[in-house]
């Protein structure tokens, strides 16, 4: 294994980090917005399946 001087790794650490681009602030908000709007309507489909599921079964249990 080669070995690193920990101060050429903190450089090389510090040069990496540079070259991230960071969101900005709107992008963040509209990601984050998106996400709960994604979810509410998983939940909302979920929810409606599991209803049509519930009834379906419930009407061919009832039919016994």
């Amino acid at each position: 294994m080669a070995t690193i001087n920990p101060v050429q790794f903190i450089q090389q650490v510090r040069a990496e980090i540079a070259k991230v681009v960071w969101p900005t602030r709107r992008e963040v908000l509209l990601t984050t917005v998106m996400v709960f709007i994604m979810a509410a309507l998983t939940a909302v489909f979920f929810a409606l399946v599991d209803l049509l599921i519930r009834t379906g079964l419930q009407g061919i249990l009832g039919m016994f």
